[in-house]
């Protein structure tokens, strides 16, 4: 499953100290698993989906390189692709890795499949 393999590689960089990160390949890429949870994932080969407080979720969709994700025809209020036009500095990822993991300890992690 092809994805951007730089862009992985600067988020491997942001999350380097952070405690508990796993990446799982997951959503036509690979994801960043933090405290066994859905963090971040570059998806495809010119953008990251993010896991974002939901409340938050409409004012960071009208940032520029930002819009919602729409699964099955739902938007999944929580979750932006954020894409690589909008990533140029490390500051710029690393906004959206700091908002990803403060969202994180609230997450609720998916049900365990049997």
């Amino acid at each position: 499953m092809p994805y951007n393999q730089k862009l992985a590689y600067r988020l491997r960089e942001l999350l380097a100290d952070v405690p508990e990160v796993a990446e799982k390949e997951m959503f036509r890429g690979i994801t960043f698993m933090v405290n066994g949870k859905m963090c971040i994932s570059v998806s495809g080969m010119e953008q990251l989906m993010v896991r974002i407080d939901p409340e938050m979720h409409d004012s960071l969709v009208e940032k520029n390189g930002c819009e919602e994700v729409i699964m099955r025809g739902k938007s999944m209020k929580g979750f932006v692709y954020v894409y690589e036009s909008a990533l140029k500095t490390k500051k710029e990822l690393a906004g959206w890795v700091t908002l990803a993991l403060d969202y994180n300890p609230k997450a609720k992690a998916s049900k365990k499949k049997k």
